[in-house]
């Protein structure tokens, strides 16, 4: 059982998602980690505290400016948080759903706002598969797609995990 209250720990995962997800302001997302903060990404590798966490987090997410994160659900035990959320890219094809593959995120709340422990699962051979019918479609339909930055397919609810249609660096 952790040693901070439910609310207190609902509280900080909304914003955790309000400024990454649905905010993509990577730079103050690494903020809510701790100085010590581990952050494992099992394909990427291993962060250890929010000077490399920071870096890491806006480099990458400006190399897939297209990337979005969709809420599915969460659960808390403790201190400890789960949720499940698809990796979004928009078709570039109209009218096409979107082509999603699927993660899972592990985190440690600290207090104080704050993240002790990331830890990231998504599966590889969907993230593969996504990306190649991604790139496919756009150098078929929208070959500047990547840089618009849409954001046409949020979760219909809860609203705090909805952003805007695009993004917030749309051009």
């Amino acid at each position: 059982m952790g040693g901070h209250s439910r609310d207190e720990v609902e509280q900080a995962f909304r914003e955790y998602i309000r400024v990454g997800a649905v905010g993509e302001d990577w730079e103050a997302w690494a903020d809510l980690f701790t100085d010590d903060a581990v952050y494992i990404e099992h394909v990427l590798g291993t962060m250890t505290g929010r000077s490399q966490i920071k870096p890491w987090i806006t480099q990458i997410m400006a190399a897939y400016p297209e990337l979005y994160t969709v809420y599915e659900w969460h659960m808390i035990d403790g201190d400890r948080v789960v949720f499940y959320m698809q990796n979004r890219r928009d078709n570039p094809e109209p009218d096409k759903p979107p082509i999603d593959f699927p993660g899972i995120t592990i985190l440690n709340y600290a207090g104080d706002g704050k993240w002790d422990y990331e830890e990231d699962f998504w599966a590889f051979p969907m993230a593969q598969k996504a990306q190649a019918a991604y790139v496919d479609a756009r150098a078929k339909h929208d070959p500047e797609h990547s840089l618009k930055m849409s954001r046409q397919h949020w979760p219909d609810s809860p609203d705090w995990a909805r952003g805007p249609a695009q993004g917030p660096k749309a051009r």
